[in-house]
């Protein structure tokens, strides 16, 4: 059981900082891309908030396997 702690907290903590670090990277994109040609801001803002949806998918897909293997595999190894 205490391998698979380990796992989910991995699993949880590097998604959710390969996540911080894709919306950093997006939002300063964005910012040199309206700093550059300022009448594209409002297509550029509407396709980042599409990729800013997408990424953010990334941990909520983590937690849900992160839970599978708490909840369900790790039981069954454990007994």
């Amino acid at each position: 059981m205490g391998l698979a702690l380990i796992a989910v907290s991995l699993l949880i903590g590097l998604g959710a900082l390969g996540t911080a670090i894709g919306f950093g990277l997006l939002g300063g994109k964005l910012l040199e891309g309206s700093a550059r040609q300022p009448e594209m801001a409002p297509m550029l803002q509407g396709k980042m908030f599409l990729i800013a949806g997408l990424l953010d998918a990334v941990p909520m897909i983590g937690v849900g396997i992160g839970m599978y293997v708490l909840f369900v595999v790790a039981p069954t190894l454990a007994g």
